[in-house]
């Protein structure tokens, strides 16, 4: 038996209710180590440590990469982004080493995964360490999809960088990206993975919608025509 492929939640002998039970236990520890790896923050963490500052004093308030970036500039924002691909890892590799992480036509079809990533973003937005004040977890959930559909990831962060590169709006350009994310997982999943898992399906739908809302006063600006554009410089007063 390949226990990365089916888990070590396929070793277990118990039927019946018990097996349930035990079941939803397994759920319920992945889903809270999750939450509390997405809630180590790596914005405040760097900015506290080299700075000796919240990253959410300044800028938009947000603990995200791209705050990060406007304030400290890239050195800051590549060891953000290192700390948020890692603990989005740990999340999903912990998650599979429970659950299994087999890939079908270059997609997991593991929903579980897609849960601990989905509890993975809700920890790095509302951190339990820092007063459930975080970021818009869209580094997160790129980090998720780069691990369990590395075929979308790529397509998704190409239509990114031309948005950006066009508009100069990291915020549209997120918003689209999450938009498309759930319809693409799940269609990629249908006509290529032969089968739409539940789960997966609700995941990525809900987690779509929420990046969106994450983004609402993003979307107020835009629509008012006063949102800012990205810009790499020094810290900003």
């Amino acid at each position: 038996m390949n226990i990365l492929n089916n888990g070590l939640i396929s070793l277990i002998s118990a039927q019946g209710a018990t097996y349930y039970v035990i079941l939803a236990l397994a759920v319920l520890a992945t889903a809270a180590v999750s939450y509390l790896l997405g809630s180590v923050s790596s914005a405040i963490i760097v900015s506290k440590l080299m700075f000796k500052e919240d990253v959410r004093s300044h800028g938009s308030g947000n603990a995200g990469l791209t705050n990060m970036l406007r304030t400290y500039g890239k050195g800051a924002a590549a060891l953000t982004l290192v700390g948020d691909m890692a603990k989005t890892a740990l999340a999903v590799f912990f998650t599979a080493l429970i659950f299994g992480f087999s890939y079908k036509n270059g997609i997991s079809m593991s929903g579980y995964c897609y849960l601990a990533g989905l509890c993975a973003v809700l920890g790095h937005v509302y951190p339990i360490f820092y007063g459930f004040k975080g970021g818009k977890g869209v580094l997160v959930t790129a980090s998720m999809a780069l691990i369990l559909c590395p075929a979308i990831f790529g397509a998704l962060v190409l239509l990114f960088a031309i948005i950006v590169a066009i508009s100069g709006f990291v915020s549209l350009g997120s918003i689209i990206v999450a938009s498309l994310f759930p319809v693409c997982v799940c269609l990629y999943s249908y006509f290529l993975g032969g089968s739409i898992h539940l789960l997966t399906a609700a995941c990525t739908i809900f987690l779509g919608a929420f990046i969106v809302w994450c983004h609402r006063s993003n979307i107020k600006r835009l629509r008012d025509g006063n949102e800012k554009k990205l810009s790499i410089g020094k810290k900003e007063k």
